[in-house]
């Protein structure tokens, strides 16, 4: 493998025919460069669609009511179905080792003003859990707390875009907001991914929200993020379970769809993780694919290149050579080509992407990028390709007979 004899004959076989080693190392190339590209642009699918599913918790069911639409029961349609905080209860309590976070919400929008400026506001009543079910991030102060529930406490966490608005100049923790002629003490400023219009929000103890109103146990919204331990299937089995228990507790005909509604982020989860799945199979099949080709190319090349110096392993036979330094020289020269070829299509695949970099987020691809795992393997594949490529035909070349090989044209 060192020898320097063998390596000074290889280098001058590849300077003699430059042709034919450029497109021998063409097709490797080829083949891995297209291959990366390939797939970095499947991982910048899949990087696209998972933060499409992390603004909120990805594990999270939502449970509203509407007007029931059939008669149940003796009861009439079109009743208004009003959840409290003893559903809310009932809810997390149907089965408590399926449940991760969760949070009750009652939601209002109200005037708020500061100083000489106001707006309307979307204003949540909900607990501290929500800040998990929410994915919010805190710039400043704190979020709710146990006991600012217990204590029905008048303090507000504010989105990033209402302390822009009212509070703008200094901290706003620790100023008073007036909201719909109540005060309360802002103790946070939080940041939300789902943009500019959920940092307009503003969260509030749900026990003091329902107490401005009139003493209300109200609740718009259950929140339920289950258990991560439970696949698709299951936490779809759940969300149903919810649903039918929460309609009979509250008289709704099974067969009616609006008086309670569940919306289950599983079953999105599960149709994304299906697409997903198709979809790295079609890039993994393109990409197989290519470096089949590459590997089908590099062969027919070596098939060529050997039967061309037939005679020259017809000559070196004549002269002593044995055939295993024939197909030790006819290999070693295969090896390199494909080494060095494939570490120009891996420079030039990373390179690529590197450029492509966020260019093509409007067609949900972000961050295109393949790990060094993967491409050591398809490398490996390669070259291993390119050492058998050479192998076979050198082999039995190196069987032929000097006179035979010589007459051949």
């Amino acid at each position: 493998m060192f020898d320097l004899d063998r390596w000074q004959e290889i280098f001058s076989s590849i300077r003699s025919n430059v042709l034919r080693t450029v497109l021998s190392g063409f097709t490797v190339a080829l083949g891995l460069f297209i291959f990366i590209v390939l797939f970095g642009i499947g991982t910048g699918l899949q990087n696209a669609f998972t933060e499409g599913f992390a603004r909120d918790a990805q594990n999270l069911i939502s449970i509203f009511t509407g007007k029931t639409t059939l008669a149940y029961n003796g009861l009439q349609s079109d009743r208004q179905i009003v959840m409290n905080n003893s559903d809310y209860d009932f809810l997390v309590g149907v089965d408590k080792d399926k449940v991760g976070n969760a949070t009750p919400r009652y939601t209002a929008s109200l005037l708020v003003k500061y100083g000489k400026e106001s707006g309307n506001y979307q204003v949540n009543g909900a607990d501290a859990e929500e800040k998990y079910i929410e994915n919010r991030k805190m710039i400043e102060g704190r979020y709710l707390g146990l006991m600012d529930l217990e204590r029905k406490q008048n303090v507000a966490v504010i989105g990033r875009m209402v302390q822009r608005d009212l509070i703008k100049n200094g901290s706003p923790v620790g100023k008073d907001l007036d909201i719909n002629g109540t005060m309360f003490k802002v103790i946070g400023v939080f940041s939300d991914d789902g943009g500019d219009r959920d940092e307009r929000h503003i969260t509030v103890p749900i026990t003091a929200l329902q107490q401005m109103k009139k003493g209300s146990d109200t609740v718009s919204t259950v929140y339920i993020a289950y258990n991560e331990k439970l696949n698709p299937q299951e936490a779809i089995k759940y969300g149903d379970e919810l649903k039918d228990k929460l309609k009979a507790r509250k008289s709704v005909s099974p067969d009616d769809e609006n008086g309670v509604r569940v919306w289950n982020n599983a079953q999105n989860m599960n149709d994304t993780f299906m697409f997903m799945a198709v979809l790295t199979a079609i890039v993994g099949f393109i990409g197989m694919g290519t470096l089949l080709a590459g590997i089908i190319g590099i062969s027919n090349i070596m098939v060529y290149i050997v039967k061309e110096r037939t005679k020259e392993i017809g000559v070196r036979k004549a002269i002593g050579a044995k055939p295993k330094s024939i197909v030790a020289l006819i290999v070693q020269e295969s090896v390199v080509i494909t080494v060095v070829s494939g570490f120009v299509g891996v420079g030039l695949g990373v390179l690529a992407l590197h450029l492509i970099g966020d260019s093509l987020e409007e067609y949900f691809i972000k961050s295109p990028s393949v790990g060094w795992g993967t491409i050591f393997m398809a490398f490996i594949a390669l070259v291993f390709s390119g050492l058998v490529a050479g192998f076979v035909p050198a082999y039995r070349a190196s069987r032929i007979k000097p006179i035979e090989a010589l007459r051949t044209e």
